[in-house]
């Protein structure tokens, strides 16, 4: 089944939606209002975004961006008295984080329950993804035959000693994924193939997902941990420096076979201490409309949560798979465990 198939089940209308957006009361009723946006987001095309939903509404916003954590630490530091209405973020670890800290309220909402995947949302309201990236096996298609490639599980095979290339333990992506693969083999399970991915590592962990790809490329290994959106971004630049990853890199899905490929999200929610909580929820419905997925997954080449949308043409390429239904509140919660087993298994 394909990526998007899988979630055809979770479809409204987009026209209602649309219908609701117009609503000339509602627009009369919210119009000067000001919504303070919590957001790690700060890419060209939320500017589009934004105003939009401010022509639709009336709705204007102020956007605080920074890092996760650190949007995190100041909704705490400002406590009760914190302006905040929306938190967005990346990663369900650091969503469910601000979730855990009382950071965020639940929201129920027909329209954000219709919408977005049950996988991909808290089960208690408390925050909702609005985009995800695939965290898949890239490699050199020169020294890889993707027939050889399978699982999660069998990148700790002795087969590859020498050849893996990813980033550090201390890095949210690698623990998410850690998380998954917790839920899924328990804990013994998951250290020994902790234990055996570091055994095959090509180099000590070390940059980014994008690093890792390119020196796969380059010849340093042969495969790479990555997530879909750091080759996205490359494609889509296009810049000399990256021609060669471009060239040599394939991608596979891994897991394919039983549970499906890890996927995490970008997403957020209504903060607790929001003073226009009616107008923070009509930006969280309108970021499920059809035209902000469009927005959200263009702009840093991440796939659409709404399958109506289809995926941006630099990850649309790599073909359609089949993702893990686990709650990314599941693997969320896992990541302090998922680091303890890491750390163990010296991951560095």
């Amino acid at each position: 089944m394909s990526f998007n198939a899988t979630r055809r089940g979770f479809l409204a209308s987009s026209a209602g939606l649309g219908a609701a957006l117009a609503m000339p009361s509602i627009v009369r009723a919210q119009a000067n209002q000001i919504l303070n946006l919590y957001s790690s987001r700060h890419y060209d095309t939320d500017e589009a975004l934004y105003t939009n939903f401010t022509q639709a509404t009336g709705i204007r916003i102020n956007r605080v961006e920074a890092a996760p954590d650190a949007l995190i630490e100041r909704m705490r530091a400002e406590g009760a008295n914190s302006p905040a209405d929306v938190f967005i973020s990346v990663d369900a670890g650091r969503i469910e984080r601000a979730s855990e800290l009382k950071l965020l309220q639940p929201v129920q909402s027909e329209i954000l329950s219709s919408r977005v995947p049950g996988n991909l949302r808290d089960p208690d309201g408390n925050w909702f993804g609005f985009s995800t990236r695939a965290r898949v096996i890239m490699y050199n298609k020169d020294k890889v035959n993707p027939a050889d490639l399978s699982t999660y599980e069998d990148l700790a095979s002795p087969k590859w000693k020498g050849k893996i290339l990813v980033r550090s333990s201390t890095n949210i992506y690698n623990q998410s994924l850690t998380g998954s693969v917790l839920a899924a083999r328990g804990e013994a399970a998951t250290e020994a193939w902790a234990r055996g991915l570091v055994a095959n590592f090509a180099r000590p962990p070390r940059g980014g997902d994008g690093d890792q790809f390119r020196a796969a490329a380059a010849g340093e290994g042969d495969i790479a941990i990555s997530n879909t959106y750091y080759l996205g971004n490359a494609i889509r630049k296009n810049a000399a420096e990256d021609k060669l990853s471009i060239e040599k890199i394939g991608v596979f899905f891994p897991n394919q076979g039983d549970r499906g490929t890890h996927v995490n999200i970008s997403g957020g929610g209504l903060c607790a201490t929001s003073k226009n909580k009616d107008a923070a929820i009509r930006f969280l419905e309108y970021l499920v409309s059809d035209s902000a997925q469009r927005f959200l997954a263009e702009g840093n080449d991440e796939y659409p949560v709404v399958s109506t949308v289809a995926p941006p043409s630099t990850i649309g390429r790599f073909g359609t798979f089949k993702p893990d239904q686990l709650n990314a509140r599941v693997f969320a919660r896992n990541n302090a465990q998922a680091l303890q087993i890491m750390d163990r298994a010296g991951w560095k």
